[in-house]
């Protein structure tokens, strides 16, 4: 690491200037602040108010250079500094009178990361990532810096951000447990392997839609989204009121929900109470989706009711009701009364009991829980499911639950969107990117995708829309890195069906056609049970393989084998691939997730071979062969890889039409 040491004359004269004044005029954005990272070699961008036309003036600690420029008439300015290659630490002094300093400035590779909640999950918190205990007391790489901005919405692009911890911090045990796992394993990759300072802006938001990312001016031209736009555009209320307005439609819209819902009786919970017969209700085991229990393509309310037996010693005593994840939302009640409500399919369920409440003997929970879209009810680990009291002795809830419908989605309107929510058009990019613009950057990470794979085929127009709108604001054709969704919900299941197989599909093609991208592939790091897998440092090292190639010239694969292109032999197909450094390989003794289709276009599961740096696939009742897919399902069981360890894309030959075909 290259070490500046100032001179002692540049060091004093900052202490011997006589206008020295206690506060300083001039006011920087959050993004700037003691600790941060500039880009090496580049023009960096600092900027800032101060008084209309006042003369600003900066001084660099690496080159004693004096940049100096007037305010405009609102009192905004801006100045180009020269930044050296890496190294550190510096000092930064910008004046228009009075003197504000910024120190422990590195000069190093900055990179923004950003995507929903895979980008933000934490090593600890929530998100509790493989070892976390040990990876957070291990994170002392004082020359990581760590910019964490906080979530927020806007209709109006802002000129600032809020961030935690009160800006850059050096990463330490004390700072990292709360950061994006992802961008953490990623940047320190970076750094171990680069020996340069590593500046890591997250910002993201767990559930959010990438058109919630994307500015209105790009979004206007996809005709998908120029309705939203114009209607956000056409607002006219201040915050105030258009909480006020809201607030309205939400009473309104809850009061339609509850004369509807089959559960409450004169206004009241009747399902909730403990005298309540549930025995003609059909028994589902918890965790477990209700889709796959009796209530197939259900949205909608369900309540789920359990039994358990208080034993003596805990009556009249406090308890914790733990129920893990539930997709979506939550209203629940212990004998009959509400002790929490939760609302997002990524919160976990921890409901405190009054001691008032716990008596001896029969106790029932109810949950009441409303299914937005997608798949619903309960699931994550059995081992989440508890009843607990204060000595840490816990009753089992995972099981059996007896849950019956009583409300169907089609049966109500829909329900009114908040001023804040996170996930109408363009409010994330203008108050959690847009101010950000134009810091100086090296490139992108970004993991979301869940979020909008109901409309896969329209994501292959929307992300690199996304893209090129992030480059275009910059000014630069800065690298992207893109995290292919892992595997996730059912094993295998029917390839002609998969709505993330076909999200995925739009990711690949986006980093095979989009200049300067790249995908990092996590097809086998993925959890069955969890959105949220937690090797985190896997999916961290590939994207870093991808940066260290080609953002950084290192002779390294980065890729697993990528489909290439395909010829009919006789009764096989015969695929070529590319990036096959090591040679093709399975980690079992025969490759699986192959599938083959004939004139039918009904997919087998097919006989693949390794041939070289091609393989065959075959199925002994197909004569005429006319496509193969792989790994095409939600959770797939493929398992081809190169000589690198990095494993194939879920890849398809034909383009027959899938399942979000025209979901807008």
């Amino acid at each position: 690491m290259k070490k500046l040491i100032l001179s002692l004359t540049f060091s004093l004269c900052f202490f011997l200037l006589p206008d020295i004044q206690l506060e300083a005029k001039i006011k920087l954005p959050a993004i700037f602040t003691d600790n941060m990272v500039l880009q090496q070699q580049t023009e960096a961008p600092i900027w800032g108010e101060s008084s209309p036309r006042k003369k600003v003036k900066i001084i660099t600690s690496w080159n004693r250079k004096q940049y100096i420029t007037k305010a405009d008439e609102s009192g905004n300015w801006k100045i180009l500094v020269k930044t050296p290659q890496y190294g550190g630490p510096y000092s930064i002094v910008i004046s228009d009178g009075s003197i504000l300093r910024l120190v422990n400035v590195m000069i190093g590779e900055v990179w923004l990361c950003s995507g929903q909640s895979n980008m933000e999950m934490p090593l600890a918190g929530w998100g509790k990532i493989n070892n976390y205990e040990q990876e957070i007391a291990a994170a002392d790489y004082p020359n990581i810096r760590l910019l964490q901005v906080e979530k927020k919405t806007s209709t109006l692009p802002l000129k600032d951000v809020e961030v935690a911890m009160g800006g850059w911090v050096e990463c330490s045990p004390k700072t990292i447990p709360s950061f994006s796992a992802t961008a953490y394993f990623f940047g320190r990759e970076l750094y171990k392997n680069k020996q340069i300072p590593i500046g890591l802006i997250h910002t993201s938001w767990g559930g959010t839609l990438a058109e919630a990312w994307t500015s209105g001016s790009s979004l206007k031209t996809m005709p998908d989204f120029v309705p939203a736009i114009k209607s956000i555009e056409a607002e006219a209320l201040t915050p105030e009121q258009a909480k006020a307005l809201y607030d309205k439609q939400l009473a309104d819209w809850n009061n339609e929900v509850i004369a509807k819902d089959k559960g409450f009786v004169n206004g009241q919970p009747a399902w909730s109470k403990v005298s309540f017969d549930d025995n003609d209700w059909k028994s589902i085991k918890a965790p477990g989706y209700l889709e796959k229990q009796g209530f197939p393509n259900f949205d909608g309310i369900v309540w789920l009711r359990k039994s358990i037996e208080i034993p003596e010693s805990w009556a009249s005593k406090r308890l914790t009701l733990s129920l893990g994840t539930i997709d979506d939302n939550d209203v629940t009640y212990f004998n009959g009364e509400e002790i929490g409500r939760t609302n997002g399919w990524d919160q976990f369920r921890n409901y405190p009991i009054p001691a008032i409440l716990v008596e001896k003997g029969k106790a029932v929970i109810t949950v009441r829980v409303h299914d937005t879209g997608g798949e619903g009810g309960f699931y994550g680990e059995a081992s989440a499911m508890k009843l607990t009291d204060s000595s840490g002795n816990s009753i089992s809830l995972s099981g059996e639950w007896k849950c019956n419908a009583s409300l169907n989605a089609t049966e109500i309107s829909p329900a009114p969107r908040s001023f804040s929510d996170p996930n109408r058009c363009s409010v994330l990019f203008n108050a959690m990117l847009n101010p950000l613009i134009p810091y100086g950057i090296r490139g992108a990470i970004w993991y979301q995708g869940e979020a909008n794979a109901d409309r896969a085929y329209q994501y292959r127009e929307l992300l690199p829309l996304m893209i090129k709108d992030w480059r275009q604001h910059w000014g630069k054709e800065f690298p992207f890195y893109i995290v292919q969704l892992a595997n996730f919900k059912n094993m295998d299941g029917d390839v002609s069906a998969s709505q993330w197989a076909e999200l995925r599909e739009a990711q690949l093609q986006t980093a095979l056609h989009l200049k300067n991208t790249g995908l990092a592939v996590t097809i086998d790091i993925g959890d069955t049970k969890d959105i949220h897998p937690k090797n985190k440092q896997e999916v961290g090292r590939r994207l870093s393989l991808i940066a260290r190639a080609n953002a950084y010239g290192e002779n390294i694969s980065y890729s697993g084998p990528e489909f290439d292109s395909y010829q009919i032999e006789g009764n096989a197909i015969r695929l070529r691939f590319k990036h096959t450094e090591g040679g093709l390989v399975s980690k079992e003794k025969s490759l699986k997730g192959f599938y083959i289709a004939g004139l039918d276009h009904k997919f087998l599961s097919a006989e693949a071979k390794i041939d070289g740096d091609d393989i065959l696939v075959s199925h002994g009742d197909i004569i005429n062969p006319v496509a193969v897919r792989y790994a095409w399902a939600d959770d797939p069981t493929g398992n081809l890889y190169n000589g690198a360890g990095l494993p194939a894309s879920p890849f398809r030959t034909d383009d027959w039409p899938g399942i979000t075909w025209n979901r807008k």
